[in-house]
């Protein structure tokens, strides 16, 4: 789950990291006396959880003369498809320079990974392949609880030692909020000192409920829904959905569906031991996302049993054909069912992958 840039920069905050006065505002009314308690130029910040929202418009300068007129403009806004809700009114800055730091995870080693550059302020991903050479790179022991000085050495090298600080600061936060990023871009030199000009932090969602949240904002209300049945759910672009039981069984429908030209919908994994109103949801679910115009349940029946599958598919009711392969436990009681209410049947996964790209081409 993400943290907007107010919640970051709050955390940063509490944690020492020096941020640029500002206030949160809800509505423009309150934007006249938001500059005043912050300084006499301002920028307005869209609080929106898309990247690249200067470019899109949702970073706007102002001043005591304008502020009104600029904030209900950039409320009216919508960011990237994302309306605005919360603008952060922020002292603008005198930067001098602008540096690059972040922390995260390396999944393939296993170990926290810190980020710097000398050259913040730009895409990471665009200097990391155009001039690699310009970001440092430093594993962290997992087992390290602080920053030894030898690593924020390596981190900084010849930079301001004050770096150093935030360095070590922001690996507690990362550290303390199970995070999976805690990035500053960029952080900037300044008359008053070293800030950080923006924050994003990326919480690890199995650690919510350990930090204290209950729910999951970032999810669509289809994925809240996944979630609550205990269903691995993610929604992709393509037209056809897809049901299965078990990752790899899951993922090789979905493969063989880019085989033969079609696209899938959406990924779900019902699990195993699915009874017949755990597939009932997960059909309608499926069945309700925008431009889905079949449904592929490719189901193998060991503990779930083909029975219990049919009823489901049957109680689900959706206007959607639904194309069927499943095989194993009551598999022929499975197909009995099925095949009395006129659902098409499939022997092998690879017949009914190809039935349902013929019915979206």
């Amino acid at each position: 789950m993400k943290f907007r840039e107010y919640e970051a920069k709050q955390i940063f905050r509490e944690a020492g990291i020096p941020v640029p006065n500002s206030v949160l505002i809800t509505s423009a009314d309150e934007a006249n006396a938001a500059q005043k308690k912050v300084a006499e130029k301002v920028v307005l910040k869209a609080q929106v959880d898309v990247g690249g929202r200067g470019k899109a418009g949702g970073i706007l300068p102002a001043n005591a003369e304008n502020i009104s007129d600029v904030a209900r403009d950039l409320f009216a806004k919508t960011i990237k498809g994302l309306p605005v809700e919360k603008i952060l009114v922020e002292e603008a800055l005198e930067i001098s320079h602008e540096y690059y730091l972040s922390i995260t995870i390396d999944r393939a080693k296993k170990m926290p990974l810190i980020l710097f550059s000398s050259e913040g302020g730009v895409e990471i991903e665009t200097l990391a392949k155009e001039r690699p050479e310009a970001l440092r790179r430093v594993y962290v022991d997992p087992s390290f609880v602080t920053l030894p000085d030898f690593i924020v050495r390596n981190v900084i090298g010849t930079n301001p030692k004050e770096i150093g600080t935030i360095v070590r600061d922001l690996f507690a936060v990362f550290r303390s909020r199970d995070a999976v990023l805690a990035e500053i871009n960029p952080l900037v030199m300044t008359p008053k000192g070293i800030l950080a000009a923006d924050g994003k932090i990326i919480l690890d969602d199995n650690s919510l409920i350990r930090q204290g949240i209950s729910e999951n904002r970032d999810l669509t209300p289809r994925e809240a829904e996944a979630e609550k049945h205990g269903f691995s759910y993610v929604e992709l672009e393509g037209n056809i959905g897809v049901i299965g039981n078990g990752a790899g069984l899951t993922m090789a429908t979905l493969d063989i569906i880019s085989h033969y030209h079609g696209k899938a919908a959406n990924f779900l994994d019902v699990g195993g031991g699915a009874a017949s109103d755990r597939v009932m949801y997960a059909v309608q679910l499926v069945a309700s996302m925008p431009g889905v115009k079949v449904i592929v349940v490719n189901l193998l029946g060991g503990i779930t049993r083909c029975d219990e599958v049919a009823k489901g598919i049957i109680e689900a009711g959706v206007p959607q054909p639904v194309i069927v392969r499943i095989a194993g436990t009551n598999e022929e009681e499975g197909r009995r069912l099925l095949q009395e209410c006129g659902y098409v049947m499939s022997d092998t996964m690879d017949a009914a992958i190809r039935a349902a790209v013929e019915v979206v081409q």
